[in-house]
């Protein structure tokens, strides 16, 4: 495999030696591109000893640029390393920056990145650093959890750098899953291709007045992944998302409602033409059944304010009911009692499948991993706990296993 390991400027640059000697040791052939700031704290000339290589440094190399050579690195690597991974090269590589050879060949590869942050801890924790790695973990990013213990600074807690060996096992055992998911794609792509898949995802926002509104705390995480995974194996997908803060998957045609009867209208018009349907989103079961046309003030005297709602439409249930209907599949996100409850769903709605999770603190909602139980009424899988995408990569491979 060949693995190109990019050091930025940290003193944790010096770990990034070993890490090269343990690939090389393995049999990887290694590419190192070093920042400016990495230099400051490490010579170019140990990572060429360890690698056999020399070292790219510079974006404007006169010898370098006359093949291209930040393309030539992109397309080389199998997988890029960076490590460490400063909270600048966090903010840079979030904002799509191209201003030196290793952000630059970030922006131009379409090959798997493995960020090994490093910095001190109020670095780490600063809600920006937060917020540009849960970004770039949106975009596919795999960014290792920083290690724990005391730093250059004399600061003890969480921001060091993962110790060589974890990156190098975080990088065998990413390199295994993506054989094992190219593997699944080629099976899926197998029953999908040429699919029509229509999805629902997030939650629906019911309003109370011009200014408030009911709702849940659906990120919409599921059923984009499930859009996302569907669109990459060849189905053609149509996503109807209530309110959520993600991006439309690639190959996804997304429409965005707010309220639950906004979802149903969209649902009653694209399902006829769906071969599978799959209700992932949180929809409200009740709505104001008459929202003020102001905003509604505090009345003096009065502790309390009584709302009078009414009915959602079942959209799943509608779906099901059709006398012409696709593969239904619905969720069951539950507190407590999740497979019975899910189970009675399945048997009451007539779905041909059910995805049961459980949901509270943070399980399900508004986080990134979920673990899933697929149940029909011949059959029942309970997913362990990972990402949502692959969660979605399972159950539609379970689905296609049915259908």
């Amino acid at each position: 495999m060949k693995i190109l390991i990019g050091v930025t400027g940290g003193i944790a640059a010096y770990k990034s030696l070993e890490l090269t000697r343990l690939f090389i040791k393995a049999g990887h052939e290694v590419q190192v591109v070093m920042t400016s700031g990495a230099k400051e704290f490490i010579q170019p000339l140990s990572f060429q000893a360890l690698s056999g290589n020399p070292v790219r440094d510079s974006l404007f190399d006169t010898n370098q640029e006359m093949g291209m050579g930040h393309i030539e690195l992109a397309r080389w690597a199998d997988q890029i390393v960076i490590a460490p991974a400063s909270a600048e090269t966090l903010a840079k590589l979030r904002m799509g920056r191209a201003d030196d050879l290793l952000t630059t060949l970030v922006v131009a590869t379409d090959k798997p990145i493995m960020l090994a942050p490093a910095m001190n801890k109020v670095m780490w924790s600063n809600a920006a650093t937060q917020e540009n790695v849960a970004i770039l973990q949106q975009r596919g990013f795999e960014i290792l959890q920083p290690a724990s213990g005391e730093q250059a600074c004399g600061d003890v807690g969480e921001g060091r750098m993962p110790e060589p060996q974890v990156i190098f096992d975080a990088v065998n055992q990413f390199q295994v899953q993506q054989v094992k998911n190219q593997q699944a794609c080629l099976e899926l792509r197998r029953f999908w291709k040429g699919k029509t898949l229509l999805v629902t995802a997030g939650p629906t926002y019911e309003a109370i007045d011009p200014v408030r509104f009911i709702g849940n705390r659906s990120s919409g995480k599921m059923g984009f992944a499930i859009a996302e995974v569907a669109a990459k194996v060849g189905a053609k997908v149509t996503l109807i998302a209530g309110p959520v803060n993600l991006s439309t998957p690639v190959k996804v045609e997304c429409l965005n409602v707010r309220s639950a009867q906004q979802m149903f209208e969209a649902v009653q018009q694209h399902v006829a033409s769906a071969d599978v349907f799959i209700s992932a989103a949180a929809v409200a079961d009740f709505r104001v059944a008459e929202p003020a046309a102001q905003k509604l003030k505090k009345q003096a005297g009065s502790d309390e304010m009584v709302l009078t709602l009414t009915k959602n439409p079942d959209i799943v249930a509608w779906v099901a009911q059709q006398d012409t209907k696709p593969f239904v599949v619905g969720f069951a996100a539950e507190t407590e009692n999740v497979l019975e409850y899910a189970r009675t769903k399945l048997r009451s709605k007539n779905l041909d499948m059910i995805c049961a999770n459980q949901v509270g603190e943070n399980l399900g909602f508004e986080q990134d991993s979920n673990a899933l139980t697929l149940i029909t009424e011949q059959q029942e899988k309970a997913l362990p706990s990972s990402t949502k995408t692959q969660q979605a990569t399972d159950l539609l491979r379970f689905i296609s296993d049915l259908v």
